[in-house]
């Protein structure tokens, strides 16, 4: 690398230092194009993404169906916004529905607005359907959740980093630990005013934490039985990840795009975000039937943007990439040979204990402290061997490539994380 090279790249890392709230802490790299499962940096430099910045370019980056349907639209009509009707959103809106199985969508832009809006949907459903005396509804949470950053949201997280002088809290929430069906089972039978229950089907941000097979679909069973609605935040889940179209449905309502098991869960509220775009322009949904989204009325919750005309356009190509190039089975088998090789690998190493996960939603947890910067290290070593990863929860590191990835190139990712875990073998 050159002296300009490394000025002009450090230079970039300052202008957002300097002028950018310091919100995040990036790896060093500065990327400037992509495509497919690669990124380039500014000095072409060329890199597997294994972060997808995380799920939502499940699809690849620039996808030209994609894209093509982005930049047609923008052409023609950006936003209306819904004070009038636009020739795009109704068809995305049967288009959505129709693939997931729900009678009605309420269209969103980002994660975090999608969790709010179901969160909103659930409660107005709570008093106005169940009978909840109002401003009593009770909503159960999981520990160590990650639904957002908005202030009701971090109120029901473990992360004192997202929570520590952002108060006061928005009540109303029960946390219960995460794949206990036990601990489920006693509030919802010990507490009034229970309206749902909100759960990741894998805890992302949390390490890939991967519940047991039948957690799901006996939390449903429970929160059918106490009249809870079951609400799944399938924001970096769903969409392919895991090898199914959704980390947590039951029955065939995705008119079998994936081969189902039997263990998993229809949610009566559903949440997506992320790869609904295709990683190229934001967009967000919850999806739910009549009798649960009938309670929203005019007036009652909006957005400006929410299914705008591009919005609507890109999500539909999004998902259709899913389908045509058969991203759900390539997830799943890509996932396995994964988890196999690491594995095989892991079974003598002594930097690395455990590798888990479903589909190409992965994560292995480094044999050190949480406080301690051996994963930091360590993917700042396959930065430098060509993969792009990022630690969480410190001692842990997430491995999510785009599901557009070849036999071929996994094996060849898979090769540069053990080449390069071996040099921090102890």
């Amino acid at each position: 690398m050159s002296v300009i090279e490394k000025i002009t790249s450090e230079s970039l890392i300052n202008l957002e230092n300097n002028y950018g709230a310091h919100n995040y802490h990036p790896l060093p790299v500065v990327l400037k194009r992509g495509e497919g499962v690669f990124v380039w940096d500014i000095n072409e430099k060329k890199y597997y993404d294994f972060l997808s910045a995380y799920s939502a370019v499940n699809q690849g980056h620039c996808h030209p169906k994609i894209v093509n349907a982005m930049v047609e639209q923008a052409q023609t009509l950006t936003l209306t916004s819904r004070a009038f009707y636009n020739d795009k959103l109704g068809i995305y809106e049967e288009y959505v529905t129709k693939y997931f199985g729900f009678d009605k969508v309420l269209p969103m832009n980002t994660g975090a607005e999608a969790v709010e809006t179901a969160l909103k949907i659930t409660r107005k459903w709570a008093y106005e359907v169940k009978g909840i005396p109002e401003h009593q509804a009770q909503i159960i949470v999981c520990d160590g959740n990650f639904h957002g950053r908005t202030t009701t949201i971090i109120s029901f997280s473990n992360d004192e980093n997202a929570r520590k002088n952002f108060g006061p809290y928005t009540d109303g929430f029960i946390k219960i630990p995460y794949n206990d069906i036990e601990a489920l089972e006693t509030i919802l039978k010990s507490t009034q005013n229970i309206a749902g229950f909100l759960v990741e089907p894998i805890q992302g941000e949390a390490g890939v934490y991967t519940p047991s097979d039948d957690y799901m679909m006996r939390a449903k069973d429970l929160c059918n039985r106490y009249n809870v609605l079951f609400i799944a935040d399938e924001i970096q889940t769903g969409i392919a990840r895991t090898g199914s179209l959704l980390a947590v449905c039951g029955n065939c309502t995705c008119q079998n795009k994936c081969e189902r098991q039997e263990t998993y869960a229809t949610p009566d509220v559903l949440i997506l975000g992320k790869a609904l775009s295709g990683g190229a322009y934001p967009v967000s949904a919850v999806l739910a039937n009549d009798a649960i989204m009938n309670v929203i009325k005019p007036g009652q919750h909006g957005s400006t943007f929410g299914g705008n005309p591009i919005a609507a356009a890109v999500a539909m190509a999004a998902l259709s990439v899913v389908d045509e190039e058969h991203l759900i089975q390539n997830a799943r088998k890509l996932g396995n040979l994964f988890r196999d090789k690491l594995n095989e690998y892991i079974s003598t190493s002594s930097i690395a204990t455990l590798v888990r996960g479903r589909g190409l939603l992965n994560a292995i947890v480094i044999n050190d402290t949480e406080q301690s910067d051996t994963a930091w290290n360590i993917c700042m070593a396959l930065r430098d061997n060509g993969l792009l990863a990022k630690p969480t929860h410190g001692n842990i590191i997430r491995f999510a490539p785009p599901l557009v990835m070849n036999e071929e190139q996994l094996l060849d990712c898979v090769s540069i994380i053990i080449k390069t875990l071996k040099t921090f073998e102890k």
